[in-house]
């Protein structure tokens, strides 16, 4: 109970009912009892504090304007461009577009060209937390997390309630419905960098953490299904699998045969570039060699182990460039870069077991180095007392 450690039981109750009467204030809200605009800053009421505020607050408002402004004309000009309607043209949209216009041979993403909302790009900055005067206007203000500590309320105001609930059906001999059990099945709690973008405030491992209890106990409860909406708010769904093994499309050459090509196919110090062909005959080149330019017999397996399991051989011709590194290091390279390139030629059944037996997984692994003032990485010298 982080209110009734603060404050009395009877200023709670009291906050109780002033919460209840009126809705929590939002950003929304604030923003819209105090307007930056609106004040003049030579007024001699304003406290140094909100004059430096509203300096800022200004200049933010001036350039988010300018760059809302800037991302509408370059949307509809991109509109245009590709023969849409500017009004329906959405962010999806924009995103084809500049894949479609902009093709990039950068394998890094940060590097590839994006247009997005300014909202996405540049962080929120928290709408005015007191009035002209310095006087704040939420009554958790000088916790100096207000909208941290505010969450952590209203999710003790929801267990309250629900076990007030719980005991007016008992009194009426009803038991909770086994039906209506809150599922989070598929979900998981948002993580600490997703709850400080969503409160706009900085939390430690301890607060994050301080949530979790607090927002478990309240799902624990029997009719904790009366109030999902809210604890759906920090849900977020698991990443789906489909998503995250997305095959891109092939390509033809010009002799009509679908064709897949993997860069940076990496594994200790090797690195490699593996295309894949279909239909083939099951011909493999590596380094313009055959299978046996791998001379033992366990890399020569773990080349062909991804078409052994997906059933590919001789169905497909695989071309691969590979150097650096040994020849352990680089028959990892190319099956992870044969697995990786044959999801486009499969369906996704067999794409699932390839997931789930790890042909998906880049091997990141590479040796340890040399610790200074020891033998090895972990080997440390002889000790001897004399």
């Amino acid at each position: 109970m982080i209110l009734k450690r603060i404050f009395s039981p009877r200023a709670v109750d009291n906050i109780g009912r002033l919460l209840s009467r009126n809705a929590p204030l939002t950003q929304a809200k604030i923003a819209s009892q105090f307007s930056t605009e609106n004040v003049d800053l030579d007024d001699p009421t304003i406290s140094k504090a909100m004059k430096a505020y509203l300096t800022r607050a200004n200049e933010h408002e001036k350039f988010m304007k300018k760059e809302i402004q800037e991302y509408q004309i370059g949307k509809r000009h991109l509109a245009n461009m590709m023969g849409e309607d500017p009004e329906t043209f959405t962010q999806e949209d924009v995103d084809n577009a500049i894949t479609y216009l902009f093709p990039s041979g950068l394998f890094e993403k940060k590097a590839r060209p994006m247009m997005k909302p300014p909202e996405q790009i540049f962080p929120q900055r928290k709408a005015a937390e007191f009035d002209k005067t310095g006087r704040p206007f939420h009554f958790l203000f000088y916790t100096s997390r207000p909208n941290f500590y505010h969450m952590l309320y209203e999710i003790v105001e929801h267990i309250e309630q629900l076990n007030k609930f719980e005991d007016i059906m008992l009194k009426k001999g009803l038991q909770p419905d086994p039906n209506a059990v809150l599922d989070k099945s598929g979900s998981q709690w948002i993580d600490k960098t997703a709850l400080e973008s969503l409160l706009l405030e900085t939390l430690s491992d301890r607060d994050y953490e301080q949530f979790l209890n607090a927002i478990e106990a309240l799902c624990k409860l029997p009719y904790a299904s009366n109030v999902k909406d809210f604890i759906f708010k920090y849900l977020r769904p698991l990443m789906n699998t489909s998503k995250t093994i997305e095959a891109p499309k092939p390509n033809y050459d010009q002799d009509g045969r679908a064709y897949v090509t993997v860069y940076e196919c990496a594994r200790k110090h090797a690195r490699g570039t593996v295309t894949i062909r279909s239909p083939g005959t099951g011909k493999i080149s590596i380094n313009n060699k055959d299978i046996t330019y791998f001379e033992d017999t366990q890399s020569r397996e773990q080349v062909l182990f991804p078409l052994l399991f997906s059933n590919m051989i001789g169905k497909v011709d695989i071309e691969a460039e590979v150097g650096g590194g040994g020849f352990s290091g680089q028959a990892g390279a190319v099956r992870w870069g044969i697995a990786w390139g044959l999801r486009s030629f499969l369906d996704e059944k067999i794409v699932e077991k390839m997931r789930l037996a790890g042909l998906l997984t880049k091997d990141v692994r590479t040796r340890e180095r040399q610790k200074p003032g020891q033998q090895g990485a972990r080997r440390k010298f002889t000790w001897k007392k004399r």
